[in-house]
């Protein structure tokens, strides 16, 4: 399938696990990639394998909390490829504290990345696509934005954030020619939630919690990424896609 030749898609987040399945995904289907992270080591490796397998790639490190930067990045992925016509709005970070122990910093540096930062990201990129007469932004939400799970409230409130931002924006930018949505995973196997939990942990939350059987891969969040972002998803906005294994069925 070809579904995003002669389109480039941004995508923050990309330098590794979920970012670098959607990156691969998009690129096998097409796409000229502006990939974004801060973590210049792991972009670059991304980079260079999709580059490899004949794919035309941007690299851009940039900090998304930080709003210059990000509009600066903005600007240069749209003088390489000439427009954006998708953002995977992807990069987060999490940290596992009981509530009563969260760390000011901490608490900061979640909502900064995971909510203000998206709210940069796509507020940069939509002024574009509004110019450009249309786009479609994919956001990285969770299961945690639609339930609570203890020991993560700082994460939790950013991806519920990111819920009702997607909402939002899907209603004020549809007349504009932009469709917005959001993904929710579930349990994801990438090296974030390795280093977090333990191979025991994991095993217990399957059997507890997972009807499939199994974590999710990055590459199960990957193809719902470019379903959304594709001609086959249409009329679609404002939603949230659950992809979780069946975990919010109970």
């Amino acid at each position: 399938m070809s579904r995003f030749d002669g389109k480039t898609v941004l995508i923050t987040g990309a330098g590794r696990g979920i970012g670098k399945a959607i990156a691969q995904r998009f690129a096998s289907e097409g796409a000229s990639l502006a990939l974004v992270s801060n973590v210049e080591a792991d972009l670059l490796a991304t980079a260079e394998e999709l580059t490899a397998a004949g794919a035309h790639v941007q690299t851009l490190v940039v900090d998304v909390s930080d709003s210059d930067q990000v509009e600066n990045a903005v600007e240069g992925a749209v003088q390489r490829f000439g427009r954006i016509d998708v953002l995977v709005n992807n990069a987060g970070i999490a940290w596992e504290e009981p509530v009563l122990e969260i760390k000011p910093e901490h608490w900061k540096k979640i909502i900064d990345v995971n909510l203000n930062g998206m709210f940069w990201v796509a507020q940069s990129v939509a002024k574009h696509m509004a110019a450009q007469g249309g786009g479609v932004i994919v956001n990285m939400a969770s299961t945690n934005g639609l339930v609570g799970e203890a020991n993560y409230a700082h994460y939790n409130a950013s991806k519920g954030g990111v819920v009702l931002l997607t909402k939002t924006m899907a209603i004020e930018l549809g007349s504009k020619g932009i469709r917005v949505n959001a993904v929710c995973p579930g349990y994801i196997q990438t090296p974030m939630s390795e280093a977090i939990d333990s191979p025991e942990f994991i095993e217990q939350y399957i059997r507890a919690k997972i009807p499939l059987g199994r974590v999710g891969k990055p590459e199960d969040v990957a193809g719902v990424f470019a379903f959304l972002a594709s001609d086959d998803a249409a009329f679609i906005t404002g939603e949230t896609i659950v992809v979780d294994g069946g975990q919010l069925a109970f």
